[in-house]
């Protein structure tokens, strides 16, 4: 068995976009990232006392990795916590591509171990899962969870995980205002009764929920997430307005308050850091308690914008 308890965060820090280089049409992000403000960011989280940092191998095909493992550098190890995945599509042609992906994932960090270690998409639950068993009995891998899995899949690693008496410790899907698949498909529900913690990524739909950007102030030109929200910003008007007043009244801003309702719902929301700023919003969502009949607004406001952000790369959570 895993040796001690996941220790779960309120909220992750995630590192998608430092995966861009910053150069337009480079990312999904647009997002310039120094190595300055990288540093300042890094040392803010340490001292607000938030721990858990969210990459993956394909966040800028080890880019992400890298610069975080750089940056993490200025911490002794047991400061912070590591997560990253392993992405079946990524794989290689080797006898165990999983055990590869993960030493090349320790390389680019920087270190011996791996806290959370997820399978990032489920190709075939059966063929991969097992893999996850050597990782863990070695010590290089601490925890184990998966992401973008259904709820039969999810059921199906934890199955095949306790054969050896492990399980599946964490579940990882997109999970926001305007998304809320598993929370449809029970999955929500499944992990609160099993005791698994659930992290929830896209919680800002990638800053459309921040109140930053409007129809007149579109996302980065260039970036893939201008294409896919600029189109959409007049629906969520409304939905950023309420994010807005709500903060408003407890000294937050809209994306705060985006993340203060995935907390409300169970989840620990994992927010992108590419701003030192981020870091105050985040000690800002981890103080706001929300109502019951604001979080009924808002999540009536998303229903109404009628809009679907699934991303390319997942698939419906239920069925």
């Amino acid at each position: 068995m895993t040796i001690d308890r996941l220790k779960t965060p309120k909220v992750a820090l995630g590192t998608w976009a430092w995966g861009d280089s910053g150069e337009t049409g480079d990312g999904y992000f647009g997002s310039p990232l120094t190595r300055t403000s990288r540093d300042e960011i890094a040392d803010k989280a340490h001292a607000a006392g938030f721990t858990l940092w969210d990459t993956a191998a394909v966040y800028g095909m080890g880019r992400s990795e890298t610069v975080l493992g750089e940056v993490l550098k200025r911490f002794p190890r047991g400061d912070y916590q590591l997560s990253t995945k392993f992405t079946p599509q990524a794989a290689g042609p080797g006898a165990d591509p999983m055990a590869d992906m993960l030493e090349q994932s320790l390389a680019r960090l920087g270190t011996g171990y791996i806290d959370l270690y997820w399978i990032h998409n489920p190709a075939d639950v059966a063929r991969w899962t097992p893999h996850l068993i050597p990782l863990l009995k070695s010590g290089k891998v601490r925890h184990v969870g998966v992401s973008n899995h259904r709820l039969g899949e999810i059921e199906l690693a934890d199955r095949i995980l306790g054969k050896d008496g492990f399980r599946v410790e964490a579940v990882q899907n997109h999970y926001s205002l305007l998304y809320r698949g598993s929370e449809d498909a029970g999955i929500l529900d499944y992990c609160r009764d099993h005791g698994i913690p659930f992290f929830a990524y896209m919680v800002l739909e990638q800053g459309a929920l921040s109140g930053k950007y409007s129809p007149e102030n579109p996302l980065p030109e260039g970036s893939n997430r201008a294409e896919t929200y600029n189109g959409m910003l007049p629906q969520l008007k409304a939905l950023t307005d309420k994010l807005a007043s709500i903060g408003q009244k407890q000294g937050a801003a809209a994306a705060d308050v985006a993340t203060a309702w995935a907390i409300a719902k169970g989840t620990t929301p994992i927010i992108g850091v590419t701003r030192p700023a981020h870091i105050d919003g985040l000690v800002r969502a981890t103080s706001i308690t929300l109502p019951s009949d604001d979080i009924a607004q808002l999540e009536a406001l998303a229903d109404a914008a009628g809009v679907n952000t699934r991303g390319w790369w997942e698939k419906e959570m239920e069925g």
